[in-house]
């Protein structure tokens, strides 16, 4: 895991005297259940583009892998985002350079953020770019991590408060990460999180102020949320559903709220379109709320509050930004594949 920012780096400008840059494109689709390998991409090289008025072109400086490009490498999917293309550029979150920016508010050398990532140059509407206040954080890199999310799930779906139990599924991805130290940040007493290695549970309480954790595949997750949580929990940050959705509700406490923010567990299933059956018994007479939180579709204007609340956090040491980053474009196909194997604590980047 790796919280250190470094310089920023530049992508080749040109190769052997031509304005080339290089992209991963999909080559292949990956059949249910099997793993990524490297011959469903390719590195193309290709010219750079030239912006018209109204566009951006923007040299990547970094980007994003996150466990949704697994699904929409699928050819159909149930998550509202567009399938990546095969023989086309994926797509994904990135902070660039502005090199050209023609009729626009931009200026060259200017930082943005966009969704035109795994390229060296991307060529961006300006509507879709947003300016990067490099003075807020620390490090322009910790703009491409969850905390947006995990901010949403602790502070409008599970609606923490001062003196609450707190669970938090997938404790060890990039919402996870972020979401237990949320928790705290809003008065949260004892926070509890799942993983799936002792490495990682290891790295939550050691590191992340965790103060337990459940490990999947050590036994019934419910057994060991009682355990961990004796006096039951107030509120669930759900990134997986499935067993451990359905152990939350059976331990949640009376009134106890539980924001739903990712399905990992359908997300990176070997097959098929998983289900969690719901206790809905429990939700009426306990009092529980299940609430369903998009952060894109209903609440960004979080987007600016955490950034304050994490460069704040970041200066003074009290907040952390886990997440391991892998250099050059070549490293990005292994990056999202890391990342769906589970090998990474938080964020996981790619530096060009």
């Amino acid at each position: 895991m790796t919280t250190a920012p470094s310089g920023r780096r530049h992508a080749p400008r040109a190769r052997h005297g031509l304005r080339t840059h290089r992209e991963v494109r999909l080559t292949a689709r990956p059949a249910p259940g099997a793993p990524l390998t490297d011959d469903l991409f390719e590195i193309a090289e290709v010219p750079i583009p030239s912006p018209e008025p109204g566009q951006l072109l923007v040299r990547t400086e970094v980007m994003s892998v996150a466990a949704v490009m697994r699904t929409l490498m699928d050819e159909t999917t149930n998550v509202p985002m567009r399938p990546f293309a095969l023989g086309e550029p994926l797509y994904g979150p990135a902070i660039g350079e502005v090199v050209s920016a023609p009729g626009t508010g931009f200026t060259p050398g200017d930082l943005v953020q966009h969704d035109l990532g795994w390229r060296e140059y991307a060529l961006v509407n300006a509507s879709a770019a947003q300016h990067v206040d490099p003075g807020l954080l620390p490090d322009p890199a910790a703009y491409l991590s969850q905390g947006p999310t995990a901010w949403m799930g602790v502070t409008r779906g599970a609606e923490v408060r001062p003196g609450d139990t707190v669970f938090v599924s997938g404790a060890a991805g990039g919402v996870g990460s972020l979401a237990g130290q949320a928790a705290r940040l809003r008065g949260a007493r004892r926070v509890i999180g799942s993983a799936g290695s002792q490495r990682k549970a290891d790295i939550l309480r050691r590191e992340l102020g965790y103060d337990a954790v459940v490990l999947r595949g050590a036994g019934p997750i419910e057994e060991q949320l009682r355990a961990a949580a004796p006096e039951g929990v107030d509120a669930v940050i759900d990134n997986v559903g499935g067993e451990q959705l359905q152990a939350s509700i059976a331990v949640a406490n009376r009134g106890a709220r539980i924001a739903l923010v990712g399905a990992l567990g359908t997300q990176l299933a070997d097959s098929g379109s998983p289900t969690t059956a719901i206790d809905t018994f429990s939700l009426l007479t306990r009092g529980i709320t299940l609430r369903g939180t998009v952060l894109h579709a209903d609440h960004l204007d979080l987007i600016p509050e955490w950034y304050r609340q994490f460069g704040a956090g970041l200066r003074a040491g009290t907040l952390t930004f886990p997440h391991s980053r892998l250099h050059g474009l070549d490293s990005a196909p292994r990056a999202l594949r890391e990342l769906v194997e589970g090998c990474h604590v938080g964020a996981v980047l790619v530096e060009l």
